[in-house]
């Protein structure tokens, strides 16, 4: 499973994991089971408990199928409807713990739905679910084809997101910042900063660390003495004070 950046509400970067292809289908298998349960009740209804049946059959067709229609309607547009309504979920997909979401990590629009939807008939409905399940295992985020015309992909909201994750970073109660000049970056410069410190970490490239070192102090026109800051020291401490400064209400 491929990752995506997803952009929370307080404007912080978080590493979200694409839904499986096993939990898509028992998400999609849920849902079909509440249409069927659906169905089942309004038939019951009309033709059993209200015996409607020898009525319907003296209609014409045009007004059976204008019937039949109304009737099907909330199983037609079940997952536009619900998408719609709860953010990028079914019943399914809530009960799974999935949901819908534009590839870039912001929330899609009703138009992304649509184009969903539309498409569930040449990914599911014209050919039993082979070109979706094909497409969904092939793809890189695991997606069918409506999701890769509409940009979505659909996302697991179970993994545990570690604060290493993010931008944020613990910090004692008693921090004291160093470079106040750091509130100058965007949430998107500090998370750039921290994917390539991370990466210049963990495979110890050293020449990374003092490009970005080099780099972060050109952004903040500051001067420091090697000799009070190396430069993996420097990078932590610019990370903590952009924290500082501007991530108390998300930490």
């Amino acid at each position: 499973m491929s990752q995506i950046a997803i952009n929370t509400s307080q404007n912080v970067n978080i590493n979200f994991l694409t839904a499986s292809v096993g939990e898509r289908i028992a998400a999609f298998f849920i849902d079909m089971a509440i249409k069927i349960l659906y169905i089942l009740i309004v038939f019951y209804v009309f033709f059993k408990f209200l015996d409607l049946s020898a009525y319907f059959t003296t209609m014409d067709r045009w007004s059976q199928g204008t019937i039949l229609l109304i009737i099907y309607s909330p199983v037609i547009f079940y997952t536009l409807v619900l998408e719609s309504l709860m953010e990028g979920q079914t019943f399914g997909k809530k009960l799974m713990n999935i949901k819908v979401v534009k590839i870039d990590g912001y929330q899609a629009t009703f138009s992304d739905y649509l184009m969903r939807w539309f498409f569930r008939l040449v990914d599911i409905w014209s050919n039993s679910g082979v070109i979706g399940l094909v497409s969904a295992v092939i793809s890189k985020n695991n997606q069918r084809l409506g999701d890769m015309v509409s940009g979505c992909s659909v996302i697991t909201l179970k993994n545990k997101v570690n604060i290493s994750h993010t931008i944020l970073e613990n910090l004692k109660q008693d921090y004291i910042p160093t470079f106040p000049t750091v509130i100058s970056l965007s949430d998107n410069d500090m998370r750039i900063i921290k994917e390539n410190y991370q990466k210049a970490l963990k495979v110890d490239d050293r020449e990374l660390m003092t490009k970005l070192s080099n780099k972060i102090k050109g952004i903040l026109k500051v001067q420091i003495d090697s000799g009070n800051f190396a430069e993996r020291q420097f990078i932590q401490v610019v990370i903590k004070d952009y924290n500082f400064y501007t991530g108390k209400d998300v930490i």
